[in-house]
């Protein structure tokens, strides 16, 4: 990895990205939260679970991994302090906004998609580049047109992609309210509930 790369990578990346998440803790297995679920990145090793954090990583930056149809995902929130993770698309997953940390394999995008994952042609939902972290990362190796370094964002990165979900959420809200119809000019009037006539007596 080149200098120039090397400031657009953090050192971390790569290790987290090859990094298998939730197996059950050597330490702790039989605690009931025991899935290695936890990455340190100034440690840069292997994942461990809730109870190595509070005993090995307590002063450390841990981010927790995910897990959305067996793929591993992590927070926005969590992630876009350490990572500028422009031109990935993100997902709402139980309320949060998450994002891939590797692509995924899919069949063959059908016509009519619109927005294509620049490295592994995933379809996107949005006008993003990528589909995962993975895949923004060998872009940076194969062009350098893109960077991780929030360092060069200039704009503050999580105010990019707050209004870059705002954007997106107005269009989205567009896409699934569509306007209401104009009633027609001359609706027809309901009967009223029928009455019947009193009887004699």
């Amino acid at each position: 990895m080149g200098s120039q790369e090397s400031m657009r990578v953090p050192p971390w990346l790569e290790s987290l990205l090859s990094t298998s998440f939730f197996a059950v803790c050597r330490i702790h297995g039989d605690a009931a939260r025991s899935e290695c679920n936890m990455y340190c990145l100034d440690c840069n090793a292997d994942a461990f679970c809730f109870y190595c954090r509070s005993s090995r990583h307590k002063d450390h930056r841990v981010i927790q991994i995910r897990r959305s149809s067996y793929h591993d995902v992590v927070r926005v929130s969590e992630i876009q302090k350490v990572l500028d993770i422009s031109g990935v698309q993100t997902y709402v997953i139980n309320s949060a906004r998450v994002l891939f940390l590797n692509e995924r394999p899919q069949p063959k995008s059908g016509k009519g998609v619109s927005h294509l994952c620049e490295i592994c042609s995933r379809s996107l939902l949005d006008p993003f580049r990528f589909c995962s972290l993975g895949c923004k990362l060998v872009a940076i190796k194969r062009n350098g047109d893109a960077s991780f370094s929030i360092e060069s964002g200039g704009e503050g990165i999580s105010r990019r992609v707050e209004r870059e979900e705002e954007e997106l959420r107005e269009g989205n809200q567009q896409d699934i309210y569509p306007s209401t119809p104009s009633p027609p000019a001359n609706p027809r009037r309901r009967k009223g509930i029928p009455h019947r006539a009193p009887l004699g007596t």
